[in-house]
């Protein structure tokens, strides 16, 4: 497992001091990634645009493009719009849904570029040249094992799932499996969309729905904070946790605070994309062939460790 910021400490390093063996062919990197809908995508504009204004400035030989797409429609377009006018040597994606950018990511590929794919993953990932992402099983898993230690086993839950994507089935699937081992019963799973209104009203109708909840599981923590707001609007006391995933400051706040509603976190850090597009920029400049695939650690974030994991200053 890697730390993504110091990979692309460390290979800005490496490509510092091997940039003046680089070719003088200028080589495109097109960097497709999801608009700022919500707070973690927020944090990746973020860090691919810094990462984009570090190797343009650092390597004249290399222009990193950066284009944000607020829908999977809108990403296919931006695909086929960066491709018509140019060569892309390489594309680094961050797929807003794996079944629809399949296809115009692998057109991507057959025409010759290197592909690099983030996060979300495609539904063939043989198209993938390196894969880089967290840890999503371990999110989920590292979750319910919270929650059967802490509810001694025993008890309702409701779950809130993102959208249909590679990363939301492996979280779903490695907290469904940890609970199957308990007697914990999953009493309701839907869609609220990584959206925090749309977790507010599903979580309404959780609660309108069921009568007693022990714990909930958002799956991310946009959804998280619409959840909380549900159940301080609706006043029900008997709900013991209420918990996230993805490290979003507010809620490792929660952590810090000892809140005990939601005493701990998973992190799955927005920064992979800058590791990614650091990782991609080494196929041409650092001479360092790299395939496969990076995943990142995704620990239980407690109060005793939570201050490694809280940046204010952040957009997440």
């Amino acid at each position: 497992m890697f730390k993504g910021n110091l990979i692309a400490a460390t290979l800005l390093g490496t490509l510092l001091m091997t940039g003046s063996a680089f070719s003088a062919d200028k080589k495109v990197i097109a960097v497709s990634i999801p608009a700022a809908d919500h707070g973690w995508t927020a944090g990746v504009v973020y860090h691919a645009q810094a990462a984009a204004k570090e190797i343009n400035a650092a390597f004249p030989g290399v222009e990193v493009i950066v284009k944000t797409s607020p829908s999977a429609t809108a990403q296919v377009s931006a695909i086929e719009d960066l491709s018509a006018g140019r060569k892309l040597d390489a594309l680094v994606i961050l797929p807003h849904s794996s079944e629809e950018l399949t296809t115009p990511v692998k057109a991507v590929k057959d025409a010759g570029a290197f592909v690099t794919v983030v996060d979300r993953g495609l539904s063939d990932p043989s198209i993938q040249d390196l894969y880089v992402a967290g840890d999503n099983i371990a999110v989920g898993a590292t979750t319910a094992k919270f929650l059967v230690d802490k509810l001694g086993g025993k008890g309702n839950l409701v779950v809130l799932r993102g959208i249909p994507t590679v990363i939301d089935d492996e979280r779903i699937k490695g907290f469904q499996d940890v609970i199957a081992k308990s007697d914990m019963k999953i009493l309701d799973i839907q869609y609220a969309n990584w959206n925090s209104d749309e977790a507010f009203k599903l979580m309404q109708d959780y609660l309108a729905k069921y009568p007693h909840i022990d714990a909930v599981w958002a799956n991310d923590d946009d959804m998280l904070l619409g959840v909380l707001e549900a159940v301080k609007v609706s006043g029900r006391k008997e709900i013991k946790f209420a918990l996230g995933g993805n490290g979003m400051k507010e809620i490792v706040k929660k952590v810090i605070d000892g809140d005990a509603v939601t005493p701990i976190e998973t992190p799955y850090p927005p920064s992979m994309i800058k590791t990614a597009i650091y990782l991609t920029a080494a196929q041409f400049v650092g001479q360092a062939p790299v395939r496969g695939t990076v995943k990142l650690d995704a620990p239980l974030i407690t109060q005793a460790n939570a201050r490694e994991y809280y940046f204010p200053d952040s957009p997440f």
